[in-house]
């Protein structure tokens, strides 16, 4: 008998990214658009981009408060499974996120990693992306 099995549909991503100062918006959109690649090499539909110019992240969001809640409205309404920050969070920014948005959050190393992951090959190199992982977790 042949089994059919359904497509595993793709994730759909919202991207994050903080416009600093001393960054120019050509960097930040260069950055953006390596980021939108990497996601789409881990298997994620890119649904949208946001930006918000800040001096430096705020210690609970990475996004100021507002911005937040604006991105928990959008999440829900445009049915997106995650939310990848460029940057790398903090383990609290990560998990107050993870808590507000009620989606998976990653970051630039996350999801990397989840790169490297779905096409290490070999067995050694399936345990070294496992090490990385976990060491990047460790403090998490």
């Amino acid at each position: 008998m042949i089994e059919i099995k359904p497509k595993k549909q793709a994730e759909r991503a919202l991207l994050i990214g903080l416009e600093r100062d001393g960054v120019s918006k050509w960097d930040l959109r260069d950055s953006m658009e390596e980021l939108r690649e990497l996601a789409s090499s881990a298997g994620a539909e890119v649904v949208d981009t946001v930006t918000q110019k800040l001096p430096k992240p705020t210690a609970p969001f990475y996004i100021g408060k507002g911005k937040a809640e604006a991105i928990k409205e959008s999440v829900q309404c445009r049915g997106v499974t995650s939310v990848i920050f460029n940057d790398e969070l903090s383990p609290a920014q990560g998990r107050n996120l993870e808590n507000l948005l009620s989606r998976k959050v990653l970051d630039r190393t996350q999801l990397i990693l989840d790169i490297f992951a779905q096409r290490a090959r070999s067995r050694e190199g399936r345990l070294q992306i496992e090490l990385a992982q976990l060491q990047y977790l460790l403090p998490r």
